[in-house]
């Protein structure tokens, strides 16, 4: 009881100089109490406000890498802390169908104000605490973390454990971040925007028919580029890459171009030259991209005739020098100026060669960085060389006819079968020079998803044909070349091979009269 009367006392008397002595003084004897504190503590503090300066309208960028560090740590750490608040946000709507579907998003995970949790980092241990305080006179709250380390080691520890800190935030960012696809449209104003859709497209590197050894090259060219920031940086180069994808149709460019961006976490913007109207537009579409983007040209050589020789254009250039020339100056002085100056407007009017190059390896194509473009073709013979070498296009992937390791994954992924006697022989006519697209495999077995032998001989058979229409080899000839057995049983298996022909043959022609009688 005597403790607590005196207590009571010096909390009065703290009160009554509280209330005599003036603010100055109050403010010195407080920063001398909290000095005495911090120089007594084994610890060092750091503080990291929510919004930077007295306004407190500038976001604090490490402030939301510390949120999304402790979200991955609270949901990995062992016990949890005794206070968490769960929050579940908003579902994201999907366009597709003509209808909009709503994908729920999962829960977050945040540490509850005025509670700590600790982490770990080279054998040391530090401590994070969430502190939210209600501004006097307002309902606005002031958030902020501030974080603990043993005050010896805290200068050597604090630059690395930061390093560390921004890098998982910015992993965690990557991978869960809302992705968009990206497409340019004139606005009623004339002036070049994008407008995009949820990007959802399920192509991955697993789901993709390529050659293994490709695979393994192109995956470890991108994982390369998205870890390369000090290499960039230190090489003076802007931080962008090129690819060049071509190849037939129905070899699998754009699935690829879904597959990196999934594999990436990048959005994408697909540029249409044709709804760009002058090289300034184009300029101006490349600044409103994002970082960590793939900025993608389809179709390169069917785009305003991007492709075609130097020559023409000039010889373009001297028709209307001459022209200009020998008009009539007293007649039509200003007519033919503005003719003139009509034509030069309308050729200025349309996307060049120049501005093209100078969007994917001028000066305006450092204005970002982390992103990467990619043109397609069907026929890069058909493109100015000017495009194609390293700095523009620095990667090119050729994509062609399904291989046969290629076909045995779609026919796994498609129907599930992983051994077949007709799997063998289709092998064998890939080998022998037959050819068809990923997607002509995938349309051929897809139709026959629901009968898994009927799918891989109809696969058979169409590569059989095609090998024949080039060089006609005999169906016993290949019979011979996929068994290891005896004559006799080569001979009976080469008969099951032709029944098997003969009978999906007629099967087909039943089908065709069917569908006339039909009308289909």
């Amino acid at each position: 009881m005597e403790f607590l009367s005196q207590m009571w006392s010096l909390l009065g008397l703290l009160t009554i100089l509280q209330n005599v002595l003036p603010t100055q003084l109050l403010s010195l004897l407080h920063s001398l109490w909290q000095s005495l504190q911090d120089s007594m503590t084994p610890y060092s503090y750091f503080d990291v406000p929510e919004f930077l300066g007295s306004a407190a309208v500038e976001p604090n960028a490490l402030y939301r890498h510390v949120q999304l560090y402790l979200h991955r740590s609270l949901l990995l750490s062992s016990p949890p802390p005794p206070r968490l608040t769960l929050s579940l946000p908003r579902s994201v709507a999907v366009s597709g169908g003509g209808h909009d579907a709503a994908v729920p998003a999962p829960p977050s995970v945040s540490l509850s104000p005025n509670h700590s949790v600790a982490d770990a980092f080279n054998g040391h241990r530090a401590v994070w605490t969430h502190h939210a305080d209600t501004l006097q006179d307002s309902l606005e709250e002031r958030r902020s973390f501030s974080l603990r380390l043993p005050k010896r080691q805290a200068a050597a520890m604090l630059p690395a454990y930061l390093a560390h800190l921004a890098a998982a935030a910015d992993h965690l960012e990557r991978s869960s971040r809302a992705r968009r696809l990206h497409t340019n449209a004139a606005s009623p104003r004339g002036a070049a925007t994008w407008s995009s859709v949820p990007f959802c497209h399920p192509s991955t590197f697993d789901t993709l028919a390529l050659d293994p050894d490709l695979k393994v090259r192109l995956l470890a060219d991108l994982t390369a580029f998205a870890d390369g920031r000090e290499f960039y940086r230190r090489t003076g180069r802007p931080w962008k890459r090129g690819y060049l994808l071509h190849g037939p149709p129905g070899s699998g460019k754009s699935s690829l171009i879904a597959a990196m961006a999934n594999h990436l976490r990048y959005d994408v913007f697909d540029l249409e030259l044709t709804r760009v109207s002058t090289n300034a537009d184009l300029r101006a579409l490349l600044i409103q991209t994002t970082n960590r983007s793939l900025i993608v040209i389809e179709d390169i050589d069917c785009s305003l005739h991007l492709t075609g020789d130097r020559g023409l254009a000039s010889r373009q250039r001297n028709k209307r020098r001459r022209l200009i020339t020998t008009a009539s100056v007293d007649s039509s002085d200003s007519d033919d100026d503005g003719g003139d100056m009509g034509g030069a407007d309308n050729h200025r009017a349309k996307v060049t060669l120049s501005g093209l190059l100078n969007f994917t390896d001028g000066l305006w194509s450092c204005c970002g960085e982390e992103r990467i473009i990619v043109f397609t073709t069907n026929h890069v013979d058909g493109i100015d060389p000017a495009l194609l070498r390293p700095g523009r296009m620095d990667v090119h992937v050729r994509l062609g006819a399904c291989g046969a390791h290629a076909m045995r994954e779609l026919v796994d992924r498609y129907v599930g079968v992983h051994d077949h006697e007709m799997l063998d022989a289709a092998s064998s006519c890939i080998r022998d020079g037959a050819e068809m697209t990923p997607a002509e495999v995938g349309e051929v077995l897809l139709r026959n998803r629901d009968d898994p032998d009927a799918a891989v001989t109809e696969l058979a058979v169409e590569l059989k044909a095609r090998q024949s229409a080039a060089d006609e080899p005999q169906w016993e000839d290949s019979a011979e070349e996929l068994s290891d057995e005896s004559p006799t049983k080569k001979g009976r298996k080469g008969l099951r091979w032709e029944s098997k022909v003969r009978i999906l043959g007629r099967l087909r022609s039943l089908t065709k009269s069917e569908s006339g009688r039909r009308g289909v």
